[in-house]
């Protein structure tokens, strides 16, 4: 069976305070769930209807045996999620304060497992078939993840339609000022890149949005996507064709987890064959609801939910 969409990159669990506006030093209970930006990519399109793999591993401990229940539950395929004996699951925690201030500790120390995806382990056939493949910025950050990913992207080949998150991560990087060599061999490889304006930035070194979406066209892709914040989406395609749309009207609870939910959805719409401005419209939608709940996974939408949003104009 050739998979809706396949996504690589981070898994792990986490730990959200119950209380909001409040300190973690102060936090006494947290809610537990599933999270890792690609893994969350995966169960956002699983909620909208669309069959999905992970390629991912984790810890040989609690968490990581809660992480394959979950998936499972979510309908995601944990088929090519291993173990790493000696690593542990790791951990991320976080604070709310709304609307936009969400700091997060992550805890992946001495390496997270998801960074010992291995080239010779991957199902290169699966990756191939898939009719999309996504791929995160966090995946070139430390071998041996950074050779899988490339190898991965390179077998593809660009078949189908292959999304390149752009994920910036400073802390998960050595040296950051080694990473825009490894994210300009990726764009090479990748049909969609998708980023904030610190992430485009990254890749290529321009910031402005109508700027950076025309370099990452340059670089290789044949739609660039780049979320700018209050200004909402712009999105740019080869074919001269372009939609910026703004946000969705939300209150916001928890912004962590919105952008996977676009992603969720962006690969939804891809899948759809829909014109862009109605991609980018129902991927800002789904990202604005989760951004009104407190979890991320569990809070993907259904597409009802969508639907509902924005038939309002707004989450309410």
């Amino acid at each position: 069976m050739a998979y809706d969409l396949i996504t690589m990159g981070r898994i792990g669990v986490d730990l959200y305070p119950l209380q909001t506006g409040v300190p973690l030093a102060q936090v006494t209970s947290f809610g537990k769930f599933l999270g890792g930006s690609a893994t969350n990519v995966a169960v956002a399109a699983s909620r909208l209807g669309r069959s999905t793999a992970v390629i991912t591993r984790t810890g040989d401990d609690a968490f990581g045996r809660y992480l394959h229940d979950a998936l499972r539950d979510f309908g995601v395929d944990d088929r090519w999620v291993t173990s790493v004996p000696g690593l542990n699951t790791p951990v991320t925690f976080c604070e709310v304060f709304p609307p936009d201030d969400f700091p997060l500790y992550f805890y992946r120390q001495p390496k997270a497992p998801d960074l010992e995806i291995d080239a010779h382990e991957l199902d290169l056939d699966a990756v191939r078939e898939a009719k999309i493949f996504w791929v995160t910025g966090t995946g070139l950050s430390e071998e041996p993840s950074r050779t899988a990913t490339l190898a991965a992207l390179s077998h593809r080949a660009k078949s189908g339609t292959t999304v390149f998150d752009l994920d910036w991560r400073p802390m998960f990087w050595k040296n950051p000022e080694e990473a825009r060599p490894f994210y300009v061999e990726a764009l090479r490889h990748t049909t969609v890149a998708v980023g904030n304006l610190d992430e485009v930035e990254v890749a290529t070194g321009v910031r402005e949005p109508h700027a950076a979406a025309r370099a990452l066209l340059d670089a290789g892709v044949e739609l660039a996507v780049v979320k700018q914040g209050p200004k909402g989406v712009l999105a740019v395609n080869s074919k001269g064709e372009s939609a910026e749309v703004p946000p969705l009207p939300v209150t916001v609870l928890n912004g962590l987890g919105a952008g996977d939910a676009f992603g969720g959805s962006l690969c939804h719409g891809l899948l759809e064959g829909w014109e862009l401005e109605r991609i980018m419209r129902h991927a800002n939608a789904a990202g604005a609801i989760v951004a009104s709940r407190l979890e991320c996974s569990s809070a993907m939408p259904t597409p009802t939910e969508v639907e509902a949003a924005l038939a309002a104009g707004a989450v309410l």
